[in-house]
């Protein structure tokens, strides 16, 4: 079953001035640390400590890295910490940056994380879903914002993003599959959406290669694409000329402040506040507000309140990057626009690149931290490509990838303020990641500076779900033969190399709480 992956591989990137750190082979990039919640508490913490040095005055350029005995260069003191950079996170941290908030953001890899791994749709029309309106109207909200956006980003970078309005065409291969687009098309026309019913025949006049086979399909003029790799860059660097500090470490542990070291303060967050993280490297990091925006590990952060851990999960998607041969291209254009397809009630999509490259996803698997990049998942994958758009198996296969979305109870972000005070969420994006970067960048930049959520934004807050019960004890995490778990941000593999699986073996699924049925529609994609 696929869907779409955007919000997570492995090829480099095309060269900028500020690409994205790459780990070294057989790191695992992420913000959030590999402690669990449960194993921290055990560590005696003394929160509330005040940092030894001020941050540096805004508008600085900084970035502090573990000297060679892995001791931090400095501690410091901000008005924004940001844990996780990838893309929701640096979008962040830019925009608090720039309504004059001095900002740090920690992440041992950051501009990598799933947006390595995204496809880049900015499907709001023909990513509809049956019981979404709510989640529609953002999604919708975001993409009007999108050229604006970029035009604001490329000029602060300097750098592309690979913007693309060039619309996206769904098509159905035989009766079941038209029948069921026909029902997602009476749903946009419900909605208001523009989405025009097309013929085969008229198909096949927008894209000649498709297989003769197609029985019908939606034009949807307003969905285009972007390339993740680059947004991921030029957001890097807008956030290092706009001053941002970045911290290349996990955050290893939010502090807090009041209530005590005490169990049931561990467990709630009444009289607490958040005031900072703890990092990997030794450095405490004293901030006015926390950002917490770590993807799929966002609620593995150590030190979180139970009462506080937001319900976000991994669920992992698995895609082909091709590249069109260079004969093939010269004769036209491989795809025109993005191509997505209903095969045997299950879903796909072919993105084309400018640069020759086309994307093939996405699974949809519910399988906890595993990253693992198989046969049968790449199997699937071909065989639906190959029956929508035969050509494709003349194509160069150039990279195979899996990596983890962030998916939340109902497929919606979590944005805005925590139960607990000084904690902001911005996480839970789920297949919507790449689309919300916009929306995402502008409603935490009124929570920071107002504290409220502005009134589109008010159905996302996180207080939505009810806090998840606190566990009676905390055994250690183990796999199926009995050995410890692997730490937690496993999700993207080492972006230097083939990601064809992390390094060490498989972790077993380790679900923190049950998960829903995975729809036979298409979900998430930018793992």
């Amino acid at each position: 079953m696929h869907a779409s992956a955007e919000d997570g591989a492995t090829a480099t990137a095309p060269p900028h001035h500020d690409a994205p750190h790459r780990p070294p082979h057989g790191a695992r990039p992420g913000a959030v640390s590999p402690d669990s919640p449960a194993e921290a508490a055990r560590r005696p913490t003394p929160d509330g400590a005040p940092p030894t040095t001020a941050a540096p005055a805004p508008g600085a350029t900084v970035e502090h890295r573990p000297d060679s005995a892995g001791v931090a260069a400095s501690d410091v003191r901000c008005d924004v910490l940001v844990i996780g950079g990838g893309i929701i996170g640096l979008v962040t941290a830019w925009r608090a940056a720039q309504r004059g908030l001095r900002t740090v953001l920690a992440d041992p890899a950051p501009g990598g994380g799933a947006a390595q791994v995204a496809a880049g749709m900015l499907a709001a029309v023909t990513e509809t879903h049956f019981g979404e309106e709510t989640l529609l109207g953002l999604n919708l909200a975001s993409a009007r914002r999108y050229p604006d956006f970029v035009a604001e980003l490329t000029e602060a970078s300097g750098q592309p993003t690979g913007y693309r309005a060039c619309g996206t065409l769904a098509v159905a291969l035989d009766s079941d599959d038209r029948a069921q687009l026909r029902d997602l098309h009476a749903l946009q026309q419900r909605c208001g959406l523009d989405a025009r019913w097309l013929t085969g025949r008229e198909c096949r006049r927008l894209e000649p290669l498709l297989a003769p086979g197609v029985r019908g399909g939606v034009w949807v003029e307003g969905d285009h694409q972007v390339d993740p790799r680059l947004l991921a860059a030029a957001l890097l660097t807008a956030c290092r000329r706009a001053g941002v500090t970045f911290r290349h470490s996990w955050a290893r542990r939010l502090t807090l402040a009041g209530a005590g070291d005490t169990r049931a303060a561990a467990e709630h967050a009444a009289g607490r506040r958040a005031t900072g993280a703890v990092l990997a490297d030794g450095a405490r990091v004293a901030a006015g507000q926390v950002v917490l925006a770590g993807g799929s590990l966002s609620g593995r952060l150590a030190g979180l309140p139970a009462d506080v851990v937001p319900p976000v999960r991994p669920v992992k998607g698995q895609l082909l990057r091709l590249r069109v041969p260079a004969p093939l291209a010269a004769a036209g254009p491989f795809l025109s626009r993005t191509v997505r397809a209903v095969v045997r009630g299950g879903q796909i999509y072919l993105v084309p690149r400018a640069n020759g490259e086309l994307i093939v996803g996405a699974t949809t698997e519910e399988v906890g931290w595993d990253t693992t990049v198989t046969a049968g998942g790449l199997y699937e994958l071909l065989r639906d490509a190959h029956e929508v758009l035969p050509g494709v198996t003349e194509l160069e296969l150039v990279e195979t990838l899996a990596g983890l979305r962030p998916g939340s109870p109902d497929n919606a972000p979590l944005l805005g303020p925590s139960p607990l005070p000084g904690l902001v969420l911005a996480t839970g994006h789920h297949r919507n990641g790449v689309l919300l970067t916009p929306v995402t960048g502008d409603v935490l930049a009124d929570v920071l500076t107002t504290g409220e959520l502005p009134p589109y934004a008010r159905p996302f807050t996180p207080l939505r779900f009810p806090p998840a019960p606190a566990p009676a004890t905390a055994p250690a995490r183990e796999t199926a033969n009995g050995a410890p778990a692997p730490p937690p941000y496993d999700a993207p593999p080492p972006y230097d190399t083939s990601p064809v699986a992390p390094a060490g073996p498989a972790p077993a699924p380790v679900p923190d709480r049950p998960a829903p049925a995975t729809r036979p529609t298409d979900a998430p994609q930018e793992p």
